[in-house]
């Protein structure tokens, strides 16, 4: 069966959207399915990723052209409306119930049944997108941190997809920190001093803490939410770095260790 979707909803925009909207949504989104991001996922995950792509390239094609955007607007005006379930039928009246009164009754008019949000039908599938996003960062992450020389072993805590602590050496200490990886929906402040409490409780050595999200907050809501951490806890070894997942841009603090800069550039090149 045929998707009832529009290009509208492909790009999660409403029919009023602007240009400016219409092509800012497409990069922001398009940028997630790129190749580069799903080299390491199996075959599923990146024919998933190419279907995507394809939905969303078909709808910028047609909505960025003021021509081929006013022509499909009319054919969705003209479009018959999807069919509706027909009502159930009414309950008996209980056994209890009055007797009727001669002559003719007017039937009483049945409720309308809410209609749910047009939007609501296509939850399922967004929360697929979303999964395979969350999927898709995790591994990449994954695969920067075993390609780092001096090497990470894989652990785990509770709060955090990912964790690793450095191999230990045969003579002398691995003074790389510990690392934690953390996916979101969207990185902000909330979630910043959140993750940054349950940094805390994991260990008392250094760790870093890269904070995963297909959005990220203003980067003065950023600042302000670490800042005022740091300030609370003092004596704690972490550093915590939001990391747009779309193009793996990222706020590093300027005594970041250098481990971060190198999973960075891992992260941005996919080796």
């Amino acid at each position: 069966m045929a998707s009832s979707k529009t290009h509208y909803d492909h790009l999660d925009l409403p029919p009023t959207a602007t240009a400016e909207e219409i092509k800012r949504s497409f990069r922001a989104l398009i940028a997630r399915y790129h190749p580069d991001k799903v080299q390491h996922l199996g075959k599923e995950f990146q024919d998933m990723a190419a279907d995507r792509a394809a939905e969303l390239t078909e709808a910028y094609r047609i909505l960025s052209d003021a021509g081929r955007r006013a022509d499909y607007d009319r054919g969705l005006r003209s479009a018959p409306p999807p069919p509706q379930p027909a009502a159930a039928p009414a309950p008996p009246p209980p056994v209890d119930a009055a007797p009727r009164s001669e002559g003719r009754q007017t039937p009483p008019s049945e409720p309308a049944a809410p209609r749910a949000p047009e939007s609501a039908s296509f939850k399922p599938e967004r929360a697929v997108r979303d999964e395979y996003l969350r999927k898709a960062t995790l591994s990449r992450f994954r695969n920067a941190v075993n390609a780092v020389g001096g090497g990470y072993d894989e652990a785990e805590t509770r709060g955090f997809e990912l964790a690793f602590v450095p191999k230990s050496k045969l003579f002398g200490r691995n003074k790389n920190p510990r690392l934690l990886g953390r996916f979101v929906s969207r990185v902000d402040g909330p979630e910043v001093n959140d993750t940054w409490v349950q940094a805390g409780k994991w260990t008392a050595d250094e760790v870093c803490v890269f904070l995963l999200g297909s959005s990220l907050a203003p980067a003065r809501e950023l600042a302000t939410a670490i800042s005022e951490q740091r300030r609370r806890s003092r004596n704690s070894k972490v550093t915590l770095i939001p990391v747009d997942a779309r193009d793996w841009a990222a706020h590093i603090p300027t005594d970041a260790p250098d481990i971060v800069r190198i999973l960075l550039a891992k992260l941005k090149s996919g080796t």
